[in-house]
């Protein structure tokens, strides 16, 4: 069965957070990701990740614990316990020596993981929460 429709890109991605300023501060200031302003609501930040398909941007969402749930929502799940196995974010194959010298810089821990099959090397680390987040990039040399 063929469905009538073809997913065309990554829309969001929306993490639920236990501290939504030291994540925000990680995903902008470790990250470089650009805040975007406007019109959300207070417990969301909302960062642009790249120009997306038909005049929307691929964004990450955080959400405080809090949002849409109720007083006593219990702590998101994070790290090993998520749901989340990690999410990737697309760098050029020869900035991630800039990404890994910035992270030693910043005492950030990361590791390394090349995957011949497709050609990609992952630099993986954590967020705040312990999220694991993967800078990958493309490069041919890398294909076994």
């Amino acid at each position: 069965m063929t469905p009538p429709f073809r997913i065309r890109a990554l829309g969001e991605i929306a993490i639920r957070c236990d501290d939504l300023a030291r994540m925000a501060a990680f995903y902008g200031e470790m990250l470089g990701l650009q805040r975007l302003e406007g019109n959300a609501a207070p417990g969301i930040i909302f960062f642009r990740i790249a120009e997306g398909f038909g005049g929307h941007t691929q964004v990450l969402a955080l959400f405080d614990k809090t949002m849409g749930a109720g007083p006593d929502a219990p702590r998101p799940t994070t790290g090993a316990g998520s749901a989340l196995h990690h999410i990737a974010l697309t760098v050029p194959f020869h900035e991630q020596e800039a990404v890994m010298a910035w992270y030693d810089e910043h005492d950030q821990p990361y590791r390394i993981e090349n995957f011949g099959w497709v050609g990609w090397r992952g630099i993986f680390t954590t967020d705040p929460e312990g999220n694991t987040v993967e800078l990958v990039a493309y490069d041919d040399s890398l294909k076994t």
